[in-house]
């Protein structure tokens, strides 16, 4: 990443986040990107129209219809084949974005036999602004729409995706310093502008010295609450049978540092640079996510990488197919399937995991 570390743009809300510290003290990291992201008024999600090419950032839904297209069978596969083929399903999305992924999978769920007929869609937005993108996007999709805030407060039997949704949920960090674990904040200096610091006191992590003892002072532990969507899975569990895909960007072993990023205009700069006005988000720590799950009684397959689960999904076939019956766009196809299954891009960075309650068989796409 080349960008400036001191820069500091006076959006807004970074005049909204400088008054609190000022008059509260520090916030940690977390409480930062959460308003980074979601303040009323200012949030970057709930604000704007941000994903695409006149965004700041473009998904893999965005980038080919295959990949939404690719997800729309797996779901079908997962219904007829998991679940037992049920006489109602709710396909759930988390993070719907524009409402790409969703259309291009309901176009080729209909290849399905009886799937779309006894299925309805449940969409967890928090922006309204995407929320109306994904109403222009889904209408006459044919199949019942519902809207929620929630994790939660759907029917079951579901069949849930997550692309791209855990990396903006707010992470927590803790620093190091000669006094052990604290949680690292984002505060004033001496110039009035913003700055990450720590907050001491009682909020020591003393269990990170013990997970990592040769760590040097000044390096950072971060973990995204992944009890929270393990919490949710359970409960659904409890009301009937639940299978889940999860796709983000992250890593699968234990590991420390800062993975916290912003991206505006489609290019890289420093978190506190335009609060409000660039994205903001993290790697998932799949092994994190792994653990919790397995702690609340939920089954996983994988992670494996995007570029293994989209290949065992039929992706080079698929584009095959479609750049024969469009050989105008032969080119833009081979082009935007590449980018999703690069090694040491997408391919590799983005990982799939599964995750079902225990009495289902394994999820298709993971392999034996």
């Amino acid at each position: 990443m080349t960008y400036d570390p001191a820069a500091r743009r006076d959006t807004p809300l970074a005049a909204k986040l400088k008054a609190s510290i000022a008059r509260a003290g520090p916030m940690p990291v977390s409480e930062y990107m959460s308003q980074c992201l979601w303040d009323d008024a200012y949030g970057y999600y709930a604000t704007r129209s941000v994903i695409g090419g006149t965004g700041d950032f473009i998904t893999a839904a965005e980038i080919s219809q295959i990949f939404g297209e690719l997800i729309g069978l797996w779901a079908g596969v997962v219904w007829s084949q998991v679940l037992g083929a049920p006489e109602r399903v709710t396909l759930v999305e988390y993070g719907p974005g524009r409402g790409t992924m969703m259309r291009d999978a309901l176009r080729s769920a209909r290849i399905v036999p009886g799937f779309l007929q006894v299925a309805s869609v449940h969409l967890v937005e928090m922006s309204s602004v995407l929320a109306n993108e994904q109403r222009a996007a889904l209408d006459g999709c044919g199949v019942p729409l519902s809207w929620g805030h929630n994790l939660t407060g759907f029917h079951t039997p579901a069949i849930i995706v997550a692309n791209e949704f855990l990396d903006a949920w707010p992470v927590e960090q803790w620093i190091k310093t000669e006094l052990g674990w604290f949680p690292r904040a984002v505060g004033l200096d001496a110039a009035g502008h913003l700055s990450f610091t720590h907050i001491t006191g009682v909020h020591r992590r003393d269990d990170l010295d013990a997970q990592y003892p040769n760590a040097p002072l000044g390096a950072i532990f971060e973990t995204q609450r992944a009890g929270r969507m393990a919490d949710a899975f359970r409960a659904l569990a409890e009301t009937g049978p639940v299978a889940a895909l999860i796709i983000d960007y992250g890593h699968v072993e234990p590991v420390s540092g800062d993975t916290l990023q912003a991206v505006r205009g489609h290019a890289y700069e420093h978190p506190l640079t335009s609060p409000g006005e660039a994205d903001l988000s993290a790697q998932i720590s799949f092994y994190e996510l792994a653990t919790a799950l397995h702690a609340d009684g939920l089954a996983i397959d994988g992670p494996v990488t995007q570029s293994e689960f989209l290949g065992n999904l039929g992706i080079i076939e698929r584009a095959s197919r479609l750049m024969s019956a469009n050989p105008k766009r032969a080119g833009e196809i081979e082009a935007s399937v590449a980018r999703l299954i690069a090694p040491n891009g997408m391919g590799t960075r983005f990982k799939a995991i599964g995750v079902r309650t225990p009495n289902l068989p394994p999820l298709p796409g993971f392999g034996l």
